[in-house]
């Protein structure tokens, strides 16, 4: 009964389905080699001055006003007859600073990548030179003022927010009507300048150079917002609260423009409180994106590799024939390992070699492996050309699929619906309870003696004889 095709076929599939548990180790290992990568990077990428968000520039205007307060008892004891907890104190202090963002905002940001090693991991970072300019409008700033509260025109400071400053690079200027002004860091992380009397500044001019990683983002600070961003990076990913207005991608690099109206985001022009926090949340701009990485695509590999070790297993099926010395289990687990091991050799050398002579080397390795191991232990004879024209169909399938993200699932799907298929359309006159002329009854062959568990039946009786 087990050497049935309907058996056969049962017991095969159940071995394919075994093969998600190496499929599944091999999963962590890449997972695992995955976060190491991303780790290098990471720390690579920070040392560099990591993802850079701009927002700014902002004007700070001090304001003064008039505090009463409780004189402290201990501090000064009654001389006057009045009870000291009834004195009052008046005095004037610094109170909450009024925060002004630019009515017109414009920007050029200019990136070119570079690479960075760490061990055997190559990283890809970013320059950025950026130049622009700005004009605020300080007409209605008075009418933030509380009663008995002045501005204090004279100590007005201008900002310019950053992710970290450790990613300037070069020279940073910021002018004030064509005068450059007295740059300092500035403890929130960016740089920050003395204007004096904002009411004369005239227009803002900014140059400054920095590096970054990964990602950069730019905060609409403007009534008006526009920025423009140009770099060889062929894969940019366009995130944040806005996604451009126009953009060009080639494989020699990408520009893209955004123009932002002060009514799309949520940002007053002048407010008491400090908006700039916000400003970075609602920043545009993009990820340097690495399509297809190889351990994205050796994982996605991990995960179809049920289907091509099912295939492969299911061809060797197929070819064996009626032979009187069908392959056994441990052959097919054999052969189900060596796919599996495919995946790691691929991610192995390409750590060292790159992804594309990595996939040939492996795959060249494993379809000549699984040829030999069909020709000598299998013993298909001149079948294994079939087996190995069929390996070599599937492992550049794979390539395909792997190279396209975005036609993956429908390569993957279209290819297992061909193979089922082909299965239907090669099976279709099999004898699924086993070769003609001993057909099933239940679980017994019909005209088979019954098993020795079951009495035998009794003959039938002789017909009566007629009467006379």
């Amino acid at each position: 009964m087990l050497r049935s095709a309907g058996w056969r076929f049962f017991i095969v599939g159940l071995l394919a389905l075994f093969m998600f548990i190496p499929l599944f180790l091999v999963g962590a290992v890449i997972d695992d080699r995955a976060s190491y990568s991303r780790q290098a990077i990471d720390e690579v990428g920070a040392e560099w001055g990591g993802e850079q968000v701009l927002a700014g520039p902002q004007l700070v205007i001090p304001v003064e006003g008039v505090t009463t307060r409780p004189v402290d008892p201990a501090a000064s004891p009654s001389t006057s007859g009045v009870p000291t907890a009834e004195r009052l104190v008046t005095q004037r202090e610094r109170v909450q600073s009024i925060h002004v963002f630019p009515d017109r905002f414009e920007m050029q940001i200019d990136t070119r990548s570079e690479e960075r090693q760490r061990g055997i991991f190559t990283v890809p970072v970013y320059s950025a030179s950026a130049v622009g300019s700005a004009s605020f409008d300080l007409s209605g700033v008075e009418a933030l003022l509380g009663e008995m509260e002045t501005i204090l025109w004279d100590e007005a400071e201008l900002r310019v927010g950053f992710s970290s400053n450790r990613a300037l690079r070069g020279e940073t200027a910021i002018t004030a009507g064509g005068e450059p002004l007295v740059l300092e860091p500035w403890t929130g992380n960016g740089i920050v300048a003395r204007v004096g009397d904002p009411r004369q500044l005239g227009e803002i001019g900014m140059e400054m150079g920095f590096n970054g990683a990964g990602a950069l983002f730019v905060a609409p600070v403007g009534l008006t917002s526009h920025l423009r961003i140009t770099s060889d990076w062929p894969h940019p990913s366009f995130q944040g609260a806005f996604l451009p207005d126009a953009q060009e991608v080639s494989e020699e690099g990408f520009t893209a423009e955004w123009t932002i109206p002060h009514l799309a985001r949520p940002l007053p022009h002048a407010s008491r409180e400090d908006w700039l926090g916000t400003a970075r949340a609602e920043a545009m701009g993009l990820r340097f994106f690495q399509p297809n990485d190889f351990y994205q695509k050796a994982y996605r590999a991990a995960r179809y590799g049920i289907l091509f070790i099912a295939l492969t297993f299911l061809t060797v099926l197929l070819v064996e024939g009626r032979s009187g010395k069908p392959t056994h289990p441990v052959q097919y687990i054999l052969i189900g390992l060596a796919q599996s091991i495919f995946v790691l050799l691929m991610v192995a050398y390409a750590e060292q070699i790159g992804y594309g002579p990595a996939y040939l080397l492996s795959s060249v390795a494993t379809i000549g492996l699984l040829t030999f191991f069909g020709f000598a232990g299998l013993k298909l004879g001149r079948r294994t050309w079939v087996l190995t024209a069929m390996l070599v169909v599937l492992y550049a399938l794979l390539y395909l699929i792997l190279a396209s993200a975005d036609y993956a699932l429908i390569a993957g799907s279209t290819l297992a619906f061909a193979a089922l298929a082909g299965t239907m359309a090669a099976t279709r006159n099999e004898e699924w309870y086993g070769p003609e002329g001993t057909a099933r009854r239940g679980w017994f062959r019909v005209g088979a003696p019954p098993p020795a568990s079951l009495p035998a039946e009794a003959p039938p009786a002789p017909p009566p004889a007629p009467h006379t």
